[in-house]
């Protein structure tokens, strides 16, 4: 076990009052469609259908909660062409000489954590553009670790990069203890779960310690997307020949946002609750 308490759930409504230069930590999630919930078993959330429910199927239901109010953008043009929820225009476009759908799966990570773990939002191509704001990141082609970290401390995050620890225990409790995480993978260290990918950015958003899986975020594959994961699965696929194989994120002090992006921009495909997010075409 490497918890022994259950890790609560934080949620802030868009918009929301809160003390200067408070700091959220630990596993938080922004509900945008307005109301606070609080994680942790309450006596009266636990009673809902007359049976008591055991401390796993509360902390399920909890995490399914928050996963219905994380983001998860699409990068490429099938899943545009498809239609599909979280795609958009963009993956079908050129930036800077490339095709977004080619090089924006860490851009896709970022505005998920951005939009998720804030009471503001941005699409891929929002933060694609800021990050060559605050950074000297160029563009058209696949965004680096220094740059990724930089443009989510601009936007009032507290992030760290790692390498793949030795054991799965360690790797482990580095995701448990994150807010949300950056990982890079690989088929070519392990097809346990990916196949031919040389090397793509994803993004772990909700860490489950009871059943030891996390809800993932992958803009390269709509199969992948919004699925709960075997973490050891991550860990096997982690990109080894890469610099670095992770990035933590840990912390958000919206004192600290210097963007606070408040729409959505591009044409895209979104769930009906976020309608209201998108900025008007």
């Amino acid at each position: 076990m490497i918890a022994a308490a259950v890790i609560l759930n934080r949620v802030h409504p868009p918009k929301s009052s809160r003390t200067s230069g408070e700091t959220i930590s630990g596993s938080a999630v922004t509900d945008k469609a307005g109301s606070e919930y609080m994680g942790g078993a309450m006596e009266e959330d636990i009673d809902v259908t007359g049976a008591a429910l055991t401390v796993a199927e509360q902390r399920k239901k909890e995490l399914e909660e928050n996963a219905q109010r994380m983001a998860t953008f699409l990068q490429g043009p099938k899943s545009w062409k498809e239609r599909r929820q979280w795609s958009g225009k963009w993956g079908r476009e050129m930036y800077d000489g490339s095709g977004f759908g080619g090089f924006g799966c860490g851009l896709c990570c970022m505005a998920n954590i951005y939009t998720s773990f804030t009471p503001y939002v941005c699409s891929p191509v929002d933060i694609y553009k800021y990050a060559q704001k605050v950074t000297e990141y160029e563009g058209y082609g696949a965004i680096d670790w220094g740059y990724m970290k930089g443009t989510l401390k601009s936007a009032g995050f507290t992030c760290d990069v790692g390498r793949k620890p030795k054991d799965y225990r360690t790797f482990q409790k580095i995701v448990a203890d994150s807010m949300a995480s950056i990982v890079v993978v690989s088929s070519n260290d392990s097809e346990c779960y990916w196949k031919n990918t040389p090397g793509h950015y994803v993004t772990l958003l909700q860490y489950n310690e009871m059943t030891d899986e996390i809800f993932l975020g992958d803009s390269g594959d709509p199969a992948h997307n919004r699925h709960w994961v075997d973490l050891k699965k991550i860990y096997q696929s982690l990109k080894t020949a890469n610099n670095w194989q992770y990035m933590t994120v840990t912390a958000y002090d919206e004192e600290q946002d210097n963007w606070k992006h408040k729409k959505i921009s591009g044409p895209c495909v979104l769930p009906e609750q976020w309608q209201a997010y998108r900025k008007p075409e």
